[in-house]
């Protein structure tokens, strides 16, 4: 007989052995599955130009630009005809995106050029923490600084790949070989794993070479069909504007060719791929503003597997906020078990199966800013709020004695300097300002505008002011106002110039305005030295 400790243990090794093998079975039954769902998570190809109005595309009937794989993403996908940023400036438009929250939901991070608060995650870290493959090329939230609580770089957008270079089309052109470093990144991605990569164009951005887009290009001048009545139409402004076409299709090749790689490594059908843009062109009274050129931004999106019906036109407003929850929806996560703060963005994911357009996404967005760049005493910043709805944009400009684009002798910082910007200010230096080019870019606003973007969408005629749409502007300052007070926006609080005291990061630009007045000299890099005014201006 067996001693009945030992027959014990044996009976115990036995039970063991069958638990093994139990969980062996289950793990191999399970493992399909398991693949199965990694498989179905779909990948993310976010494309985000620097720099480009809405209408600068093919799919939106401009002709002067020639976008055949954004068109290609709008004609397989959706192509959405009113999507707006919440600030149109760099930094503060991309930590939009990259939270869902709106900008005066973000502290710090709703100015340009600030240090970015560890306390608010990003969609691409929170896919990274859930077993995504992330990476990124080119710009990804910037300028700013953005560490962890313990002083750490973060990787905001993924790891970067930007090593691989190529000869640009001009000296102003970035060398980073977009596409090439995406293919890097594909490389280094495992079988089984979905991957979110962020491919931030550092074009149209300024500098351009001047002439470039007829002599790289191969355009005329005569081929833009219709130049901003707030410039005057010369041929130095048409060329500007061609040069920055030039520098758009530079974007849209090297999504071309990402499209492409993808579709060759058979990955295609089960990416979602979104194009669109941080900010409106770099030009006088567009970007850094908070007009229709300014918010109202290029957004198509693709995913073979997850749109019903595509081909189809959006009318409904969008707004930056909406990515997060869009991409946090889609990879099957949930956005209160991960490391985000709340969003006030709204999913798109309905959006893509509604087959017919039944539902409204949003019938209206609010967008606005603080400081964007310095050059005003005490690096103030311009702060406005806004509204758009059924193609009204109503806005409140808050400080209206400062100048909208900074102030003249530093040089209108809030724009950065161009062909087109000196020929505004040479309009006035040379002459009375009898068309209002300069007025119109560069000089002090009311307290409130309004306009109607149906008919005017170069928003030229101020409503404000006339009895007859005082109903319209009171209807839209109401939604703006509960809007912003239910999101504990702190320009409505007991703290309104909380956002003028945080600190500029870039410290060879902090205070700026004073230290130039004081006779130190400044280069800020952006403008042209021109730019400066060297007679006091003051506005007519």
């Amino acid at each position: 007989m067996i001693p009945s400790h030992l027959a014990l243990h044996t009976r115990l090794q036995i039970e063991l052995v069958l638990i093994s093998l139990i969980l062996l079975q289950l793990t191999s039954a399970c493992s399909p599955v398991l693949a199965q769902q990694a498989e179905s998570r779909p990948n993310i190809l976010f494309c985000i130009s620097d720099d480009q109005s809405w209408k600068h595309a093919g799919a939106y009937g401009c002709d002067w630009v020639k976008t055949p794989a954004f068109d290609q993403v709008a004609a397989d996908g959706l192509l959405f005809q009113r999507a707006y940023t919440p600030n149109a400036k760099c930094a503060p438009s991309r930590a939009c995106i990259l939270t869902g929250r709106n900008s005066w939901q973000l502290e710090a991070a709703c100015n340009h050029w600030c240090f970015f608060p560890s306390k608010f995650g990003t969609w691409p870290e929170a896919l990274a923490q859930n077993g995504y493959h992330v990476g990124m090329t080119g710009k990804g939230w910037a300028p700013g600084i953005a560490n962890d609580s313990d002083g750490k770089k973060r990787q905001m957008t993924g790891r970067n790949y930007s090593r691989k270079r190529s000869k640009p089309p001009t000296q102003k052109i970035s060398p980073n070989d977009y596409a090439a470093n995406f293919d890097v990144f594909l490389s280094d991605q495992k079988a089984d794993q979905p991957f979110c990569f962020w491919y931030g164009c550092t074009e149209p951005h300024r500098a351009y070479e001047y002439g470039t887009g007829v002599r790289v290009g191969g355009k005329s001048i005569e081929q833009i069909d219709e130049v901003p009545p707030f410039w005057p139409d010369n041929k130095t402004v048409r060329n500007d504007m061609l040069d920055y076409a030039l520098e758009i299709e530079h974007f849209d090749t090297h999504l071309g060719r990402m499209l492409k790689s993808l579709q060759d490594k058979g990955q295609l059908e089960n990416t979602i791929v979104i194009v669109t843009a941080d900010n409106g062109m770099p030009f006088p009274r567009i970007k850094g503003q908070e007009y229709e050129f300014s918010n109202h931004l290029p957004l198509a999106i693709m995913w073979k597997k997850g749109i019903r019906n595509p081909g189809r036109k959006i009318d409904d407003y969008v707004s930056f906020i909406d990515f997060a929850p869009t991409v946090i929806e889609a990879a099957g996560l949930n956005w209160k078990q991960l490391s985000l703060a709340a969003t006030s963005g709204k999913s798109l994911m309905p959006v893509f199966a509604d087959q017919q357009n039944s539902a409204v996404h949003r019938d209206f967005v609010v967008f606005g800013k603080e400081r964007h760049d310095i050059g005003r005493p005490d690096d103030q910043g311009y702060p406005i709020r806004g509204i758009v709805s059924d193609g009204w944009i109503f806005l409140k400009n808050y400080e209206t004695s400062r100048w909208p684009s900074g102030n003249p002798e530093t040089g209108y910082l809030n724009c950065d300097g161009s062909p087109t910007k000196t020929v505004l200010l040479n309009e006035r230096r040379h002459g009375p300002d009898t068309a209002g080019f300069w007025k119109m870019s560069f000089g002090k606003r009311p307290e409130f505008e309004l306009y109607d973007a149906n008919t005017d969408p170069y928003c030229m005629q101020n409503l404000a002011s006339r009895a007859m749409f005082d109903e319209q502007q009171r209807h839209l300052e109401a939604i703006l106002m509960a809007t912003l007070k239910a999101q504990q926006d702190p320009r409505l609080g007991d703290d309104p110039t909380t956002f003028e005291r945080m600190p500029y990061a870039n410290q060879q630009g902090h205070d700026f305005f004073n230290r130039y007045q004081k006779g130190e000299k400044l280069n800020a890099g952006w403008v042209n030295p021109s730019d400066f005014e060297t007679v006091p201006i003051e506005d007519e």
